[in-house]
């Protein structure tokens, strides 16, 4: 699609995502960004999370710990943080406008005071737009999503959207659907009342393995 403005202002970007599409950059080096509408969305359903008994167990025991909005900017850091990305300065300003007017969040899990792993998107109506994660700890990204996943579902957003599937969030459950489906998600999701993620605290651990496990088929 064509090229983005020069700026990727907090409008743009809004507007964009209403109207299911979203910015990428070919490189952190390039200064432009190009505007993505997949023939097939990835999308995370909240009632379809594939927790594993494994993982189920890594959740209720882990020494880590799970936050909201605490350190946005290394979240996005540590997305940027690999041979190569498409996060570039000027993508990386907009969502940092976007955080700062409350709608884009981020979901950290912390080893002791190091971040080891997390996710960031943006949150439109009742949907929540995944934008990127990573991980610097066995399973981090697996419990930063599946706390999301438990999270948005009880401050009642209807749509987790991941734009791509990729092996790992395919493993999580996550699935393709046809543009034209996702459109009808979409609108759905944008009307009425928005909700918002900070409505209430993050679930603890337990909270989100029983929240999880009462909304999903187990593995």
């Amino acid at each position: 699609m064509p090229d983005a403005p020069d700026r990727l202002t907090p409008e743009i970007l809004l507007h964009a995502y209403a109207s299911g599409i979203f910015p990428m950059a070919e490189e952190a080096g390039e200064t432009g960004v190009f505007w993505i509408d997949p023939k097939f969305r990835g999308i995370l359903p909240l009632d379809g999370f594939h927790l594993s008994r494994s993982l189920a167990r890594t959740i209720r025991n882990t020494r880590m710990r799970v936050t909201l909005d605490t350190d946005f900017t290394g979240v996005v850091d540590g997305c940027a943080d690999r041979d190569t990305t498409w996060i570039n300065n000027q993508i990386f300003d907009g969502y940092m406008k976007l955080y700062q007017l409350g709608y884009a969040h981020s979901i950290e899990v912390w080893d002791g005071d190091a971040l080891v792993g997390g996710v960031y998107g943006v949150t439109l109506g009742r949907a929540f737009f995944g934008e990127s994660m990573f991980s610097r700890r066995r399973d981090a990204s697996k419990i930063a999503l599946a706390t999301l996943v438990a999270h948005l579902g009880l401050c009642g957003y209807e749509l987790f959207d991941t734009q791509f599937i990729t092996g790992h969030l395919s493993s999580l459950g996550g699935v393709e659907v046809p543009r034209a489906e996702y459109h009808r998600m979409l609108e759905a999701a944008l009307a009425g009342r928005a909700a918002d993620i900070r409505s209430r605290p993050l679930p603890d651990p337990h909270s989100v393995v029983q929240r999880i496990t009462q909304t999903s088929k187990r593995e």
